[in-house]
């Protein structure tokens, strides 16, 4: 017997090396777009090496990581990959950016049970263009073909970022004084939070989730521009990347801006408190900023009561701006200005005993 045809290869356990080489060549020059100058060896090597920004004082680094949870499941179903890789970046930019830092470079992790080049491509089209839009340089990343850890056409997400804030600019807590307002930057949709609920609505109403229908619904878009999409395009909307205009606020309001915060997982109830002192409380005023229609169809066909919602959701507010009460008008006009959709939500007071941080009313 031929000793060479008798034998098991890669390829017959499942794990295409060719293929795994032809996306390598597909994300390459879809990384350079997003390179920086402090790029020393990106994709392709072993390790990726980044320098120091130049004109840096006391330089601190900021590091964060998140995933893209189960709307990836609403990807696979509708045969949509090229956001999610949006969504994986803007969950951890989105995060550093919180303590006043610039994201400088991300990598990720692409895991499945069989690569399709095509597939894998567009989902880090998407990374690649979160971290374009960011000033973010990709770097470097994993792909894992790993056969029978999967479900045919499944795959999932990881990644993480690292930034650079002076430590005597680094945002938190202890810049927060009463009676600062509460700015709300408005959100894209559900961002990358709440799939669970979502899904389970989705199933309840419609049965078997598919594109055709979720195509049979439209809704107003979130941008409140009166345009509309399918229910199908609003569930998947990408995270919004919030990184530019919040860095030129900073730039342009050193002083007067004191926290930030990321409206993830908790939603407002959950991520305000952790970025106040114990003794202050957020008072937001219900209404003052739209819920999006397709939050509002949501809610409807789930029967989700309003705690819920503010629990899971961001409610249409995906990044929290604490400011000065004398600066406020003018911090809203940069963030306008530089594309945001910014509204007066509330104030920050004294926390009344062990009452929430969090008080919506």
């Amino acid at each position: 017997m031929n000793a060479k045809s008798s034998g098991i290869t890669y390829r017959d356990a499942g794990v295409d090396i060719e293929a795994g080489d032809a996306l390598v060549d597909r994300i390459k020059p879809l990384a350079k777009r997003t390179m920086r100058p402090e790029v020393m060896a990106g994709i392709g090597g072993f390790g990726a090496l980044f320098s120091m920004p130049k004109g840096l004082t006391d330089p601190v680094l900021v590091s964060g990581t998140d995933g893209v949870g189960t709307k990836l499941k609403l990807a696979f179903a509708l045969d949509v990959h090229h956001t999610v890789g949006i969504d994986l970046v803007a969950m951890s930019v989105n995060d550093i950016l919180v303590q006043g830092a610039e994201p400088l470079f991300f990598l990720d992790y692409f895991a499945c049970g069989h690569l399709s080049v095509d597939t894998a491509a567009a989902v880090i089209s998407g990374v690649a263009r979160g971290c374009e839009e960011s000033g973010c340089a990709l770097i470097g990343g994993e792909t894992a073909e790993m056969p029978g850890m999967y479900e045919p056409g499944e795959y999932d997400l990881a990644g993480f970022a690292v930034g650079v804030v002076e430590r005597a600019k680094i945002l938190d807590a202890r810049r927060v004084r009463e009676g600062d307002v509460v700015l709300g930057l408005a959100s894209s949709g559900f961002h990358s939070n709440g799939y669970s609920l979502v899904r389970a609505v989705l199933e309840r109403s419609l049965g078997t989730i598919h594109a055709q229908s979720l195509g049979a619904i439209e809704l107003e878009c979130s941008d409140r521009s009166g345009r509309r999409a399918t229910l199908g395009e609003l569930v998947m909307e990408p995270t919004r990347l919030y990184v530019k205009p919040i860095l030129a606020a900073l730039k342009t309001h050193p002083e007067s801006i004191h926290a930030l915060a990321h409206i993830t997982g908790g939603g407002l109830v959950g991520n305000l408190p952790r970025v106040l002192p114990e003794d202050l409380c957020a008072a937001l005023n219900k209404g003052s900023w739209p819920l999006p229609a397709v939050m509002e169809w949501i809610q409807e066909q789930g029967q989700i009561d309003e705690h819920e919602m503010h629990r899971v959701f961001n409610c249409g507010i995906g990044m929290v701006v604490v400011v000065d009460a004398h600066a406020a008008d003018e911090i809203a006009a940069t963030l306008t200005a530089a594309g945001e959709r910014v509204y007066a939500i509330g104030r920050v007071r004294a926390r009344q005993g062990d009452e929430p941080q969090t008080v919506i009313s």
